[in-house]
Formats: structure tokens, C-alpha cells, sequence
């Protein structure tokens, strides 16, 4: 970001100096808005544009391009860099196509270590862009040739995000077990703790909270902030103090996870990682407003100002998160037909490869079509978002999305059906009958632990699987 800032002030010197406007540096290729932008720092001009801007300028493309980086060894080198810079600014295609790049003239170069990093970097700017699935792949094959200690690709760095990537796709027990794996490999090598470590740490705590094990993501969170503590590193004590907030809140004490969160907040605002602190502001607000005595107008400001800065620096699925919290403020406020716009946004943005957040968007969304009076929709809603929280193994959110649905089945009249969404809530919380043969309980909620078919045409209950 400094190194966008310190080109865009360049860039400023020399059309002022040359007596040029905005609108003659943009000239017939580009705008006068994308010319005031980047000299905010606020884009990263390719090298094409740079080449254009250099010529109107008057000056070398190198005089402008030195800025992005204080070693140009080679021009792999700078491209990058480039490509590192253009992710920070929020643009992760341009960088896939850059590193995508670096990466194939490094490997027809024989430049392993610049192709690993381009690599890297191409994994990154997948998952920034919403393809989980191909970032998974890519992370994947990355741990093969990552190490410990300052590498060009840092193994427990590729842990982190590779277990991201598996939660956003509700693969909560591979994520767990690689991280627990990655986790014992580094402390029996006694590598632990460090910065990564705790930041591998306080991933598996919110992948043990999503889970549903909040006794195990309690002690994890502790261990974490303890061994942040005795680390140099602010940015490590503040992803502790988040992920405890989050066990917090989700345990019941929610004044003290607002005061985890808010310790976060304190440390992240003195960084330069724009994006992680709108994400911790999407966290925080969420909190807020459900607590007791919540301020959902400090909520929503803290939303609204994540939203903003989401839409320079984050991907597609932080800016659906924070749509989703923005339609759960709306619910709040009882206006629902906001809320279903965010809802529908955040579905939009999510597409179709992201099972809980997917599944947390339709309840919520189920939630604004009841308010419209769109009873149908809401009960097919809750039952897909069930089922997605189930096949993530999320057992106590699963849990939660079928009660919802037997309460809406329960007032519309449909007593069978909700007692089978009852039934299916205390399966996923492990309870069975211990006054019933497994036989009977067999054919009560169906050999597979599905719900009994009930009376209704079977028909409309594919539909609302769907």
C-alpha cells in the first residue's frame, strides 16, 4: 500500500510539473477518475498503463515503475512484486494473471525459488477471488515444497491458508486435522511459538468453534493468547484476542467476548492490514447487536465502514460476510425487505462453493422472507441451510437451523413435519432415547437419520431440499 501511495504522489509531481489536468494524463485510453485514484494509491496501474502514463509524462516507465519495490534484481523480481501489490489493493485478477505469469517465465528459466513464490502468490489471489476450490489445490500442492523458518513459502503460512479455504468450504474435519497435524509437526521440531504458530493456533480454535466443541476452542484460546503473549508480535496477540472473543460469544459471555474483540480492534488499528481489520469490524459488530442491551446503530456504523474498505481490499467472501451482517441489522430493525437485498447480495457474491456461510446467508434470508409473509420459502430456506451445516459437520449450528424450522413449521400448522425438524435437531446434538429399541427409532426418523417421510406429496419435499 505505501508503495502505491509513493507512486500516485510521483505520478502527481510530474503531471503537475508538466501542466497537465487529470483529464490530459488519462488522454483517450484511460479516465480522469482511474487517473485521481491512482495517485491516491488507491489502484496499480499494469505494465501497459504505466508505459502510457510514462509517455504523456514525458519520463522512463522504469523512472515511475522503482517505486513499487526497493530491490530490482530482475524483472521477475519486480513483476512480483507488482502482482503482490495489486492483491493488497483489492485486485485479484490482475495479480492471478501477473503471478500466473512471474510463475511460467520463472519455470522456463530454471528460477525455482521465483516460481514457488509466483505459486504462492497464485493461491492466494484464487482465494482472494472466491475459487476455493482451485486455491485448495494449488495450497495443497505448495506443502509438498514448503519448509520451516524464513522460506520463500513458509509451511505453517500455507497451513493457515489452506485450512481457511476448507472451512469457507465446510471441510471442517479435514481443516481440524490438518491443522492439529501441522500444529504437533512444528512443536516437535520445536519451532513453537511464534507468529505463524499462534495464527495456526487461533485458526484451529475458530475451526473447533464452528465445530460446535467450545470446551475444546476455550482451551485453545487460552493456550493462544498465552503464547502470543510471549512473543514479540502485536499482530499475533490481536488474531488470539479475536478468536477467544469469538468462543466467547458463541459460549454465552458476551461481555467478555466484546472485550476481547475490542482488545483486537486496538491492536489491528495500529497495522496496515486494511483488509483483517474490516474483517475483525464484520466480527465485532456481529456481536454487538446481539448482546442484551446491543447498539445496533454503533453495529451497523462499524459495518458500513467495513463494507467500504471491503470493497478496495477484500474478496468476494469477506464482502459477503459483511452483506450478511448488514441483512441480520435489518432484521433487527424489522426491515425486512433490506434485509432480503443484503441476504440475496451475500448469496450472490458467495456463489456456490462456500457451505456456511451459504447456509448462516439463508437463515437469515429465511428470516426476512417471514417477516414478508413468504412462509414457504423461509421453511425451504432453513431446511437446505440444515442440511449444508450438517454436511459441514457443524452439528450445533445444524442443530439450531432445524429448530428454526420446526418453530416455522410448528406456527404454520405443519405439526408432523416440525416434529421431525425437532427430532432432527436433538440428532444432530447427539440425543437419542434410551426408552425406545433402535428399531423404533429406526423407523421414527428413518433408517438414515433423515426425517420420516410425512403426509405431504413427496414432490414439495424434494422442492425444498433444493
Amino acid at each position: 500500500m505505501a508503495e502505491s501511495q509513493a507512486l500516485g504522489s510521483r505520478i502527481r509531481r510530474l503531471r503537475r510539473e508538466a501542466g497537465l489536468s487529470q483529464t490530459d494524463l488519462a488522454g483517450a485510453t484511460l479516465s480522469p477518475s482511474y487517473i485521481s485514484l491512482l495517485e491516491a494509491g488507491k489502484r496499480t496501474p499494469s505494465p501497459e498503463v504505466l508505459e502510457q502514463i510514462a509517455a504523456r509524462l514525458g519520463c522512463a516507465p522504469g523512472h515511475l515503475l522503482e517505486l513499487l519495490t526497493t530491490e530490482r534484481q530482475d524483472t521477475l523480481q519486480t513483476d512480483l512484486r507488482y502482482a503482490e501489490i495489486s492483491l493488497r489493493n483489492g485486485d485479484p485478477k490482475t495479480a492471478l494473471n501477473t503471478f500466473a505469469a512471474v510463475r511460467d517465465e520463472a519455470a522456463a528459466a530454471g528460477k525455482e525459488a521465483v516460481r514457488l513464490s509466483a505459486e504462492y502468490g497464485v493461491a492466494q489471489a484464487l482465494e482472494h477471488d472466491g475459487r476455493l476450490e482451485e486455491a485448495a489445490d494449488r495450497y495443497q500442492a505448495l506443502l509438498d515444497h514448503a519448509g520451516y523458518g524464513q522460506t520463500l513459502v513458509p509451511r505453517l503460512a500455507v497451513a493457515v491458508a489452506l485450512c481457511r479455504c476448507y472451512r469457507e468450504m465446510g471441510d471442517l474435519a479435514h481443516a481440524i486435522d490438518l491443522a492439529t497435524a501441522t500444529l504437533e509437526e512444528a512443536r516437535g521440531l520445536q519451532l513453537t511459538p511464534t507468529v505463524l504458530g499462534v495464527e495456526l493456533l487461533a485458526t484451529l480454535v475458530g475451526l473447533h468453534c464452528e465445530r460446535g466443541d467450545l470446551h475444546r476452542a476455550a482451551a485453545l484460546a487460552r493456550t493462544a493468547i498465552e503464547e502470543a503473549e510471549g512473543i514479540s508480535d502485536r499482530k499475533a496477540l490481536g488474531a488470539a484476542y479475536w478468536n477467544a472473543g469469538v468462543v466467547a460469544h458463541r459460549n454465552g459471555a458476551s461481555a467478555d467476548a466484546l472485550l476481547l474483540l475490542e482488545r483486537a480492534l486496538a491492536i489491528y488499528s495500529e497495522g496496515d492490514d486494511a483488509r483483517a481489520l474490516s474483517r475483525l469490524r464484520n466480527a465485532y459488530a456481529s456481536v454487538l447487536m446481539q448482546t442484551r442491551d446491543g447498539d445496533l446503530a454503533e453495529a451497523k456504523a462499524q459495518l458500513t465502514r467495513s463494507a467500504e474498505s471491503l470493497a478496495e481490499h477484500g474478496s468476494t467472501v469477506d464482502m459477503a460476510y459483511c452483506e450478511t451482517a448488514l441483512a441480520r441489522a435489518c432484521l433487527l430493525e424489522s426491515d425486512a425487505g433490506q434485509a432480503e437485498r443484503h441476504a440475496r447480495r451475500a448469496l450472490e457474491l458467495l456463489g456456490g462453493g462456500h457451505r456456511l456461510e451459504t447456509a448462516r446467508t439463508l437463515l437469515v434470508l429465511a428470516g426476512a422472507q417471514l417477516q414478508l409473509g413468504d412462509a414457504a420459502a423461509a421453511e425451504a430456506g432453513c431446511e437446505r441451510a440444515a442440511l449444508l451445516l450438517e454436511a459441514s459437520e457443524a452439528d450445533r449450528q445444524a442443530a439450531s437451523a432445524w429448530n428454526d424450522l420446526g418453530d416455522l413449521l410448528e406456527r404454520a400448522g405443519h405439526t408432523d413435519r416440525a416434529l421431525d425438524a425437532y427430532r432432527q435437531s436433538l440428532r444432530c446434538l447427539g440425543q437419542r432415547s434410551s426408552l425406545l429399541p433402535a428399531t423404533d427409532r429406526a423407523a421414527a426418523t428413518g433408517a438414515s437419520g433423515a426425517p420420516a417421510a410425512s403426509a405431504e406429496p413427496a414432490a414439495h419435499r424434494r422442492a425444498t431440499r433444493s
